[in-house]
């Protein structure tokens, strides 16, 4: 259907309907059946469960789900590890589930870290929704939280989710851009689903591109409930809080990392382990009752929308460490199977339209990609901490050997019995309502929380989300995509929109896109939203890079590794050669990386400790000029020696322009100055001053 012929009405809950214009339009399932509704899955009652009887939900997502073999069709790019769970406070008024009642209790865990849209061979940063899978070894059987690090999703009906994928990766003719959604398709769909626009603000903010699995927090997106032995249920939100804080990268940065080594975050969590810094974090629960569900802005069960921690602030019950690695990669990380259904006794589910429709996927997807209902029979999925006894049989790699003729119950042989004490027992909730394929008005408003979102950031912040979608829509190559996505950003901030539209060199302002729902623009900022006010405390868990040469002065150098030790952070020496450099005391230290391999983009922060006559030789390098010249574009923290000047000189940045993120360290008690200010992160006013479009930003936030 070409875009001039496309027709749309809006649903009740405020879904885009494309209407087709004849038989030839007409959308079918592969049987050839007509489909009248793609936007919403049947359930009972506007807010009710997904039913099975939906056929056309049923075939999609069983197509999509056997897209790929045999890598996944999303979070293909992923990296496991183990870990260790311990429960500090009981929620035995909650749930009966032990792992969350028994207090001191240590649960083996296994993570997998991920992106979503690339391929196994894409790049560790590229912009994109950060995989946070946790599968917990309890001793009542497995419990998987198949979390991400943002805490909303682009869709309200996991029926749109076989699209949502679609239109993010590459496009079907041409199989290019890889792990990249700055392309037609992704944001033709998105100008197309309102509902998403929460979600546009996350990923194009830098939480899309994080400095390190270790610095990112984990989220399980729904509403779940907690159940108690009397069967009484309480919603509760799941988060992963690191104890480093919050940190990411920028986007130029990101390419160039991408450049250096693509893979930065494996290699990073790597080395934190096997340096004895393995990372935590607190895991906390945000619980609320049926009341507060109801009287909320907003619908609980809706997955584009986040319960604020200024309502409900999250309850830190326990923490888990990271800190053992995979003995093999194929066999653990990649053959590990996640399922949002894989809850233990006292842990179940809500409504919420995305979670039944994952609920139902998940095992369609492991079956076609280990190739066998027995999946479970793998080691890493197996249970730890209970047996497993039951009557399923055989099957493509069926690796037990059951004993005896018995293989159905009831029997009067004996063997493993139903026990209604110690059962799963699903939450008992009454559901009444016309069976329909609707989406509940309560579904409507897709702009209030965007921008929430928005102006809870920090002013750096802002700019950067809109300087990521300039950059993304940038590479649209029709227009009228890009002035319908700034119609929908009117709805969530005017700044955003015209800083947008300025960079796109839209000659008129579009019109605001039709809400379904009146935005609102009295939702308070959230503190918790932001990644600058969360961020570390100090260099702990950092990297520094400190660049020298032959005749470097020894004292500053072995001041820096001290502070820096200290401080619980890891440095690399760079130098002109790898073997290292001879410094004014005769020692030889060994470099870790030889300047053309070892570029700023790798560290947090940079330490230029140079002769007279090394900073006379590296400053006609153009690698050594790009290593200072990408460290101060990048807002970072700058030390240096006196004798470095010429080098920094060469690098284009005049004495005019330092401030007061470039530290000279003169001496011992210079070097704990310079560590500490680069406990801050960056210096972000630098970056306005630096940036083209800073000024643009700025005459629109005035």
């Amino acid at each position: 259907m070409s875009a001039s012929k496309i027709k749309t009405e809006r649903g009740e809950g405020g879904e885009l309907h494309q209407l087709a214009s004849d038989a030839s339009d007409t959308l079918t399932t592969q049987q050839g059946v007509a489909v009248a509704d793609d936007q919403n899955s049947l359930r009972l009652g506007e807010r009710g469960p997904t039913l099975l009887e939906d056929f056309h939900f049923r075939e999609k997502i069983f197509h999509f789900d056997h897209e790929r073999i045999p890598e996944r069709v999303v979070h293909a790019r992923g990296f496991g590890v183990h870990g260790r769970f311990v429960l500090k406070e009981s929620l035995a008024d909650y749930t009966t589930a032990k792992i969350l009642t028994e207090v001191g209790e240590e649960t083996p865990m296994f993570v997998r870290f991920s992106t979503v849209a690339g391929n196994k061979g894409s790049f560790d940063l590229a912009r994109d929704v950060r995989g946070f899978a946790v599968k917990f070894y309890t001793k009542e059987g497995n419990w998987d939280i198949v979390a991400n690090n943002i805490p909303v999703f682009f869709i309200q009906d996991a029926i749109k989710f076989p699209d949502m994928v679609h239109a993010a990766k590459q496009e079907p003719d041409r199989g290019f851009p890889q792990a990249q959604t700055a392309h037609d398709n992704f944001w033709d769909f998105i100008s197309l689903t309102p509902e998403s626009m929460h979600m546009i603000m996350w990923i194009m903010s830098d939480r899309a591109i994080p400095r390190s699995f270790r610095f990112m927090e984990g989220f399980g997106v729904h509403s779940f409930r907690l159940i108690d032995a009397k069967g009484k249920g309480t919603y509760v939100k799941f988060h992963f809080k690191p104890k480093m804080g919050l940190q990411s990268v920028l986007w130029n940065e990101a390419l160039k990392i991408n450049g250096s080594d693509p893979d930065f975050h494996r290699r990073d969590l790597w080395d934190a382990i096997d340096l004895g810094s393995p990372p935590e974090w607190d895991f906390g629960v945000q619980l609320f009752d049926d009341d507060f569900a109801d009287q909320f802005e907003f619908d609980v069960l809706d997955a584009t929308k986040i319960i604020p921690e200024e309502q409900v602030p999250v309850k830190i019950i326990g923490s888990f460490v990271l800190d053992a690695h995979v003995d093999n990669f194929f066999a653990e990380t990649e053959q590990v199977a996640f399922c949002t259904q894989n809850v233990v006794p006292g842990i179940g589910f809500t409504n919420d339209p995305l979670l039944q429709g994952r609920n139902f996927s998940y095992l369609d997807t492991q079956l076609k990609r280990l190739g066998s209902p027995n999946f479970t029979h793998i080691p890493i999925n197996q249970p730890r901490g209970c047996p497993v006894m039951n009557y399923q049989q055989d099957g493509h790699m069926a690796m037990r050997n059951p004993k005896g003729r018995v293989n159905y119950e009831p029997n009067s042989w004996g063997g493993p019995r139903e026990n209604p004490a110690t059962g799963y027992r699903h939450f008992a909730a009454e559901e009444n309502g016309r069976k329909a394929q609707v989406r509940s008005a309560t579904f409507a408003d897709h702009y209030s929380q965007a921008r929430q979102f928005f102006i809870s950031q920090e002013p750096i912040e802002r700019k950067h989300i809109g300087d990521a979608l300039v950059f993304e829509l940038s590479k649209c190559e029709r227009v009228d995509i890009r002035e319908k996505m700034v119609g929908h950003l009117r709805n969530i901030d005017e700044t955003l929109a015209k800083t947008v539209a300025t960079g796109l060199g839209l000659k008129k302002l579009p019109a605001a896109a039709e809400a379904a729902a009146t935005p609102r623009d009295d939702l308070p900022p959230s503190a918790a939203l932001s990644i600058i006010r969360n961020g570390p405390q100090s260099f702990a868990g950092r990297k520094l890079g400190i660049l020298v040469s032959d005749g470097a002065e020894a004292a500053i150098v072995e001041a820096l590794i001290a502070a820096v030790e200290k401080l619980g952070a890891v440095y690399e020496i760079v130098a002109p050669q790898v073997g290292g450099a001879t410094l004014d005391d005769g020692g030889l230290l060994a470099a870790r990386q030889k300047i053309d391999g070892g570029p700023s983009v790798l560290y947090d922060a940079v330490a230029l400790v140079l002769s007279p006559e090394g900073a006379a030789m590296l400053a006609s390098d153009k690698t050594a000029k790009d290593f200072v010249a990408d460290a101060f574009g990048h807002a970072k923290f700058i030390g240096y020696v006196a004798d470095a000047l010429p080098l920094i000189d060469k690098a284009g940045i005049g004495e005019e322009d330092m401030d007061p993120g470039l530290i000279e360290l003169a001496d011992a008690s210079s070097v704990e100055s310079f560590l500490q200010s680069c406990g801050q992160l960056r210096f972000w006013d630098r970056e306005l001053r630096v940036d083209l479009d800073a000024q643009a930003f700025l005459d629109n936030a005035s």
